[in-house]
């Protein structure tokens, strides 16, 4: 099958972190996929190419939305006749594109496939989570006339149907990870660090992801010096944290870390994986520290306290985090047997229902269904001309 992916591969965020594993394993399993991405260049249409690059023109990008200028739809809509796919994937990029795509894929008879990423929270609990609610008003109406829209949790599905989407239209395709790679193994960074126990946070510094909880909760608490907390990452809030949290409290700030080998040392290095977040999706950096055996402590936010419940792993109010996090972080320094049992059960659970290629394999099966609706369709159309 020949997929026109319409997704996002710039700035570094979880839509760029998705749609680059996805279409690997696409290509792998022998799709063709055409990747339609806001930049600025010229565009490679080749269609000898297994995997063609269509870039379009943008006014403004971030790692939350785009705007794309006026003659984006044009661009895209050329782009998809001179390429022909069978059908368009777009992860959704929050951008005034994403209102057009029913009827451009509409008038070229295409099945269209949405995954919609906005973080959210099940309950309406602070600000952050009701502007995340309202996106999820927003796009309702318009995602009713996608083909399908997949979302990571039932939570979302739920929330979706409520707002008006058809239930036959949403389907729930988690985030997955490789199992193989993200894998429990020997790192020498702990031993580097000098830390007997290694916490992690991985994710931005910003205040959706309500690191400063954390950081209140470890300075108080005084973990002493065989404790060490490591944050992996950038974003708005840490020029204004790190002087304030940092090496007398045994706070290393890691920054930003491109390459996925650094990462995945990292993770096998950690003891305790801390996501203290207001709002989520579904987080792929805690699916990585489970795959790769970490104790895992995350806030009900978005679709982590459903992956984490049962046993996977300690799952936290996002209210209140801080009084939390107080009892728990001395607890799992001081019983090292409850993170080991807990890093267990965190593998066992994405072996269970979040790896790679399970997932991909249900995304196939979603597509050769709506494809095969979307011909139904027409055929049935044309028959009435």
């Amino acid at each position: 099958m020949h997929i026109a992916w319409l997704g996002k591969k710039s700035p570094f965020c979880g839509n760029v972190t998705y749609g680059r594993e996805i279409i690997k394993v696409l290509l792998s399993r022998n799709h063709q996929v055409s990747f339609l991405h806001f930049a600025q260049g010229k565009s490679n249409h080749h269609n000898n190419s297994k995997s063609p690059e269509v870039l379009l023109p943008f006014l403004y990008k971030s790692q939350v939305y785009t705007i794309p200028t006026l003659k984006a739809s044009k661009v895209f809509m050329q782009s998809l006749q001179k390429l022909k796919p069978d059908l368009v994937h777009a992860s959704l990029t929050l951008s005034p594109l994403d209102f057009l795509l029913p009827d451009i894929c509409e008038e070229m008879s295409l099945p269209l496939v949405a995954t919609f990423h906005p973080p959210f929270d099940s309950k309406i609990r602070n600000f952050k989570s009701s502007t995340q609610y309202f996106t999820y008003q927003l796009y309702a109406p318009f995602l009713a006339h996608y083909d399908s829209t997949i979302v990571f949790s039932d939570i979302q599905r739920d929330l979706l149907i409520k707002l008006g989407v058809p239930s036959q239209k949403v389907a729930v395709i988690p985030n997955g990870v490789d199992e193989q790679k993200y894998s429990p193994g020997y790192s020498s960074l702990k031993y580097q660090l000098q830390a007997k126990t290694l916490f992690v946070y991985q994710g931005r510094i910003a205040t959706e992801k309500n690191i400063e909880a954390l950081l209140k909760a470890w300075k108080h608490c005084q973990m002493g010096d065989h404790c060490k907390l490591l944050m992996v990452g950038d974003g708005p809030l840490r020029a204004s944290l790190q002087p304030h949290y940092g090496k007398e409290q045994n706070i290393i700030w890691f920054g930003f870390v491109a390459e996925e080998e650094k990462r995945i040392d990292i993770l096998r290095a950690a003891d305790v994986f801390i996501l203290p977040s207001l709002v989520e999706g579904l987080s792929i950096s805690l699916l990585e520290a489970m795959a790769c055996g970490v104790a895992c402590l995350a806030t009900d936010a978005g679709a982590d306290g459903e992956v984490l419940d049962k046993g996977a792993g300690i799952v936290m109010d996002t209210q209140g985090v801080t009084t939390q996090l107080k009892t728990l972080l001395p607890l799992l320094s001081q019983q090292p047997e409850m993170a080991t049992l807990l890093g267990n059960k965190a593998r066992q659970r994405v072996l269970e229902r979040y790896t790679l290629s399970q997932n991909i394999t249900k995304l196939e099966q979603l597509y050769t269904q709506v494809a095969a609706i979307k011909l139904i369709k027409l055929g049935v159309r044309s028959q009435n001309f």
